[in-house]
């Protein structure tokens, strides 16, 4: 299969090594010359890392299925999946898909990566717009492999079984979200803790730095390979039900105290940053990130080797 990815930013590269490191020919486009340039090099430097890591197995055969396009006709010519990865504005969401649904063959799957605006918004007034969907990854996703697959109201059934399938092939976890929802349901899992954070600092409740050791340290030992509802299953000797029934009240008395939809104040903002440039200063930032890349790394690694040990010789 030959997969189009259009944007050549963050996103859009990592798209590119996902989708050749699992075997797929790629066409990458951005509107940027430089960008797509500067692109290439980028992913052929990352790529090369992965491969020391033990995390691709071809470093320089996933870089020479990449192919850099000047157009975009070019980029869309004969692919069957198309990953876009524009900013997140409506109107240029519906710009570029008006023009990939002029573009492509029928039927070509269009994807997006927004990480907010349901498929609908920019799809409705399209001639074929049965074959777009939002298929949003978590950054970086060569890394964290779950990818939500969420339908506007007319895509069909076989373009998300397209991009399952395409997902499953290339490595990632898909999941398939049945409604369209504002952020769909990673964001809104991960916005629902933030909140719930942001108002413990507020009250005054816990220091920055413990409530990060809470969720690192205890729910993000378990998250890291069960959810919550695992989690709850097996909390109980009953399962499910019986944790319901012996939590069930207290989870409704907490919930009374987080009605507030308010957003976040500056003044716990500016709170929290002086917490953590206490921690972190802004100097020591970048080489923070490089050491969590790090870790995801580390932990990408284990996990695919766990992986390749459950496979039958």
């Amino acid at each position: 299969m030959r997969v189009a990815v259009i944007g050549a930013g963050l996103i859009g590269q990592a798209w590119a090594m996902v989708f050749a490191s699992g075997g797929k020919a790629v066409r990458l486009w951005d509107g940027d010359a430089s960008a797509l340039a500067n692109a290439i090099s980028l992913i052929r430097g990352q790529l090369e890392e992965l491969q020391e890591q033990g995390l691709v197995d071809d470093a320089d055969a996933a870089a020479e299925r990449i192919v850099a396009c000047a157009s975009l006709e070019d980029a869309l010519d004969g692919v069957a999946y198309v990953q876009e990865n524009l900013p997140e504005r409506v109107e240029l969401k519906r710009e570029i898909f008006a023009t990939m649904d002029g573009l492509c063959a029928p039927d070509t799957v269009l994807a997006s990566s927004t990480s907010s605006i349901p498929a609908s918004s920019f799809t409705e007034s399209l001639t074929q717009r049965e074959r777009c969907l939002v298929a949003h990854p978590v950054n970086p996703p060569y890394l964290i492999p779950v990818v939500e697959l969420c339908a506007a109201p007319w895509t069909s059934s076989e373009a998300i079984a397209t991009a399952r399938q395409l997902m499953l092939d290339v490595g990632q976890q898909p999941v398939t979200v049945h409604k369209e929802l504002q952020g769909f349901v990673l964001n809104r899992l991960q916005g629902a803790l933030l909140r719930e954070a942001f108002r413990l600092v507020e009250m005054g409740a816990i220091s920055v730095e413990d409530l990060d050791v809470t969720v690192k340290a205890g729910l993000g030992l378990r998250w890291a390979f069960m959810g919550p509802f695992e989690t709850i299953d097996l909390n109980a000797p009953g399962g499910v039900d019986d944790y319901c029934q012996r939590y069930g009240e207290m989870y409704r008395s907490i919930s009374e105290e987080q009605t507030d939809t308010s957003a976040w104040k500056p003044e716990v903002i500016a709170e929290i940053t002086r917490q953590r440039r206490g921690l972190l200063p802004p100097e020591d930032l970048k080489q923070r990130r490089l050491w969590r890349d790090a870790k995801l790394m580390e932990l990408a690694r284990e996990r695919r080797e766990q992986s390749r040990s459950k496979t039958p010789a």
